[in-house]
């Protein structure tokens, strides 16, 4: 283990010394960098100029591109509306027909309803007479019973009076023979 740190010391000590070797750049005179410096920011003018028409197309196709997607979205959206103006006048029809027929129908339900109704009404004054008659008829019998009992309760206590009266009579007669007629032991 020691020798395989020294050894990683060694190689890095090697290779950490600085390059002795030394490229002479060759001499170039002032009115060359002048001629040089020149060309560059003549080239750089080129390259802003491109880039400015560059620039310049490039909004052109991007506002043109922007018009004819504005111009395909407006036909898009009219031919959208009208196709959705086209279904809802449709919707708005076949819902109008359906309310027309939900109304008809309901309204020949209240009709049959009203003539149920009425058939019922009928029907019911027809009881309501026969029961008021059967109430009349009920209350003439009543007072026919109760009159002829009241009849007969009169003649009994007539009849009453009269047996009271014949047993008087009797008792009288049989007081009145007995003291008629000789006694038992005498004939």
């Amino acid at each position: 283990m020691k020798h395989l740190v020294l050894l990683i010391f060694f190689c890095c000590t090697l290779l950490a010394t600085p390059a002795r070797a030394v490229e002479t750049a060759p001499r170039i005179s002032d009115r060359e960098i002048v001629e040089r410096l020149a060309k560059l920011e003549e080239g750089q003018r080129s390259l802003e100029k491109r880039i400015d028409d560059l620039d310049t197309r490039l909004n052109k196709r991007i506002d043109d591109l922007d018009a004819k997607l504005t111009g395909r979205i407006k036909e898009l959206d009219a031919k959208s509306n009208g196709r959705i103006d086209d279904l809802d006048a449709k919707l708005n029809k076949r819902i109008d027909d359906l309310d027309a027929k939900l109304n008809k129908r309901i309204d020949d339900l209240r009709s049959e309803m009203n003539a149920r109704f009425e058939a019922v009404q009928a029907r019911f004054d027809t009881l309501q007479w026969m029961f008021g008659l059967f109430i009349t008829i009920s209350l003439v019998i009543l007072g026919f019973v109760l009159r002829m009992q009241w009849q007969m309760n009169r003649r009994l206590t007539r009849l009453e009076a009269i047996q009271e009266k014949q047993g008087q009579d009797l008792e009288f007669l049989k007081s009145l023979l007995e003291k008629l007629l000789p006694p038992k032991g005498v004939l």
